[in-house]
C-alpha cells in the first residue's frame, strides 16, 4: 500500500497520497509531519514568468489548482501522469543547469504541459468524487453565499441565520461537507481576495482594506500578518506588482 503524507496549509491538516502534486502561492503557511518521499521534486515561479491569470484557458487551472479554498490543494496523480511531470521536471532542470542559453519560451512551453496534466487529472478526481446520490443539503450553496457576502459579513452568525441554524450546528455541517470550519473558510476567503489585489492591481493597502470593508487599514494589516505570516506591505514587496497591475497603470 502506498505511503500516505500528512501535511497542513495554513494551519489546516490534509492527507494524500504520496504520488501526488500540491500547489501553494506565496507565503502559506507549510509543514509536514514525516519525512517527505526521495522523489518528491519542488518547482517554484513567478507569476510574472508565468500568469495563471492570462493562461487559465490553456491549462484550465484557475480556480482548479491554485486560488480554491473549498477544493484539495492537491492532486493525487495516475501513475503514468506522475512520470510524465516528473520527467517534464527534469528537463527543466536540465534545460537550467546546462551549459546552453536559458530558453524562457521553452520553460514555459513544460510549465504549462504539467500544469494540463494536473488540471486533467484534478478534473478526473472531482468527477469521481461526485456524489452518487442526488439529495441536496440547503448549506450545499453556502460557496456562493460566501463568495456574494465575505466583505460585508465576517462573522459566522450571519451565515448560520441565514440557514436558520445555530453556529454550532452550522460549523458541523460545514466541517463535514469543506473539512474545514467556515470561520476558517471566510478567513481563507478574505486573505485570498487579499492577495489577488495586492498583486493584480497597483491600488494602495489603504484602499484595498476599504474594499474588503475594514474600517480600520491597520487593523486589516494585523489580520493579513496573522494569516500570513508577513504584513501587507511586505507581500507586495516581496511579491510585486504583476503585468496585470502594470498594464493597467499605463
Amino acid at each position: 500500500m502506498e505511503q500516505e503524507l500528512h501535511f497542513s496549509i495554513d494551519l489546516v491538516p490534509y492527507r494524500s497520497a504520496a504520488k501526488s502534486i500540491l500547489f501553494l502561492s506565496p507565503f502559506q503557511l507549510f509543514s509536514v509531519q514525516e519525512k517527505l518521499p526521495d522523489h518528491t521534486k519542488v518547482l517554484k515561479f513567478h507569476g510574472d514568468f508565468y500568469c495563471i491569470e492570462y493562461h487559465k484557458d490553456e491549462v484550465a487551472c484557475n480556480g482548479l489548482l491554485f486560488n480554491n479554498i473549498y477544493q484539495q490543494p492537491h492532486v493525487a496523480l495516475t501513475p503514468e501522469a506522475f512520470q510524465e511531470i516528473t520527467a517534464v521536471i527534469d528537463k527543466i532542470d536540465h534545460l537550467k543547469y546546462s551549459h546552453a542559453s536559458f530558453d524562457q519560451a521553452i520553460t514555459k512551453t513544460y510549465l504549462q504541459l504539467i500544469l494540463a496534466i494536473a488540471s486533467k487529472q484534478k478534473i478526473l478526481t472531482n468527477k469521481l468524487s461526485l456524489p452518487t446520490t442526488s439529495r441536496k443539503d440547503p448549506i450545499d450553496g453556502f460557496e456562493q453565499l460566501l463568495e456574494n457576502e465575505y466583505k460585508t459579513h465576517k462573522s459566522v452568525s450571519f451565515y448560520a441565520a441565514y440557514y436558520n441554524l445555530s453556529s454550532t450546528a452550522f460549523t458541523k455541517k460545514v466541517k463535514q461537507k469543506w473539512g474545514k470550519s467556515p470561520s476558517t473558510l471566510i478567513q481563507e476567503r478574505i486573505v485570498l481576495e487579499s492577495k489577488r489585489l495586492l498583486h493584480l492591481t497597483p491600488k494602495s493597502i489603504k484602499e484595498i482594506s476599504a474594499e474588503l470593508q475594514y474600517l480600520d487599514e491597520f487593523y486589516f494589516s494585523r489580520f493579513f500578518k496573522k494569516m500570513t505570516g508577513v504584513s501587507p506591505k511586505v507581500f507586495r514587496e516581496e511579491v510585486g506588482l504583476s503585468i496585470v497591475a502594470k498594464k493597467s497603470m499605463l
